[in-house]
């Protein structure tokens, strides 16, 4: 079985105070580093933005607000549209405020992803190489 699972999705990027612009989001997991997603934002062939997200908190953010750092999920429902909002906050501006950025997802090709890798590593058996990851850590420095 493929250890690997990609979507590419349209999704609807909002910065502050600005309207909702489609960006493309790549979204990834490998079975090697079980616990997360790795998503990608980009528009006219530029990375915007790259985020390594807990995959239990994406999967909880469908359902609940979830999040209290730098990384925010909320579902959002708008009649028959469900969607996820994921929402981002950066570095703090000279006024005390931060860079914050949030994008809409169409929460049923979330969850969809997120069955598929489910299908690779199922909630509960993630694991991690301990010894592998602590000599990657002395090797680095």
């Amino acid at each position: 079985m493929n250890s690997l699972v990609h979507r590419s999705l349209v999704v609807q990027l909002q910065a502050s105070g600005t309207d909702r612009f489609p960006v493309l989001a790549h979204l990834g997991y490998d079975a090697d580093d079980p616990f997360a997603v790795t998503a990608a934002f980009s528009h006219d062939g530029r990375v915007l933005a790259r985020w390594k997200l807990d995959r239990e908190m994406l999967q909880e953010g469908l359902i609940r607000p979830v999040g209290m750092g730098d990384v925010r999920f909320h579902p959002v429902s708008t009649g028959p549209w469900e969607e996820l909002c994921m929402e981002f906050y950066g570095d703090a501006h000279p006024d005390g405020g931060r860079h914050h950025a949030a994008v809409y997802v169409w929460a049923p090709a979330v969850s969809g992803f997120l069955k598929e890798t489910y299908q690779v590593v199922a909630p509960g058996e993630e694991a991690v190489d301990v010894d592998h990851f602590l000599a990657e850590v002395i090797a680095g420095g």
